[in-house]
């Protein structure tokens, strides 16, 4: 879009927010392990593995290539065993929808319907519904949410860093937030509030707000930090998933009216 307009002036590009990113594969991938470990999740000698015999990076690096060893294949059995499979790595603080099969509906402690994705799958599989919709289905038995049989994703092009881009975007006069759902462990807050610090440097943007809490209403809807005036700014989504607005949505609605409108996260009570 940015290199289009260079041309014609099409597109009014007012920013770029990117939601638990992959930016950079290896300080992405990598920075799994802390949080399992910080969250309780691993032991420290599974921690101890998970970074010295096959960190995360090089499991999935062996895994789409085809040629996982036996040290990853026995790191990440041990990592799997201990994160139990009834974790929810996009947010491990929220309780698993037990079983579609049942109906089963479970609330967590923040009244939260975990089944979710389950019950919009039965619903937009529905005929009516998508007779209401004017959808069809066209080389698919059912919709699913991530349709991998037909659309087939080069997984090694997650190697490629998109965090130069960002840059790219921020050199060009495009603000650029990046954001974290603090509860996710797929691309966890650490790895991004590392790659933005380090690109701050790179683009030579000073801090210009420290980094600290900010509020959605009467409580702390997570922390952030701003750099170069706001050209580039890094936010936590406190209790948030991998998809923030899923479990947080007053929190995520609130950072998102902020950045839009060009004004600080606020600092205090509202």
């Amino acid at each position: 879009m940015v290199e289009f307009n260079k041309k014609e002036k099409l597109f009014n590009l007012k920013g770029i927010a990117l939601g638990n990113p992959v930016l950079e594969f290896s300080t992405d991938f990598n920075s799994r392990a802390e949080f399992f470990w910080s969250h309780g999740l691993i032991s420290d000698s599974t921690y101890n593995i998970f970074t010295t015999v096959c960190n995360y990076s090089r499991y999935v690096s062996e895994y789409y290539r085809g040629s996982l060893s036996t040290a990853c294949d026995r790191v990440m059995s041990q990592v799997a065993r201990e994160t139990s499979r009834f974790v929810d790595k996009y947010d491990v603080t929220l309780d698993v929808c037990i079983s579609s099969v049942l109906m089963q509906s479970q609330q967590g402690s923040r009244e939260l319907d975990v089944c979710v994705e389950d019950e919009t799958m039965r619903y937009l599989n529905r005929k009516d519904v998508q007779q209401a919709m004017h959808a069809r289905l066209d080389g698919v038995q059912r919709w699913t949410v991530c349709s991998s049989s037909v659309l087939e994703y080069k997984q090694l092009d997650l190697q490629i860093p998109t965090v130069n881009t960002v840059g790219a975007l921020v050199k060009a006069g495009i603000p650029a937030l990046v954001y974290s759902g603090d509860q996710d462990s797929v691309i966890p807050l650490t790895g991004s509030r590392t790659l933005v610090g380090r690109l701050a440097a790179r683009l030579r943007l000073n801090a210009t707000a420290p980094y600290r809490a900010w509020f959605q209403g009467k409580q702390v809807g997570g922390w952030t930090q701003v750099f170069g005036g706001g050209a580039l700014s890094f936010a936590t989504v406190r209790g948030a998933s991998h998809e923030a607005p899923f479990s947080q949505p007053e929190r995520s609605l609130g950072l998102f009216r902020a950045f839009l409108a060009g004004q600080q996260l606020p600092e205090s009570f509202q």
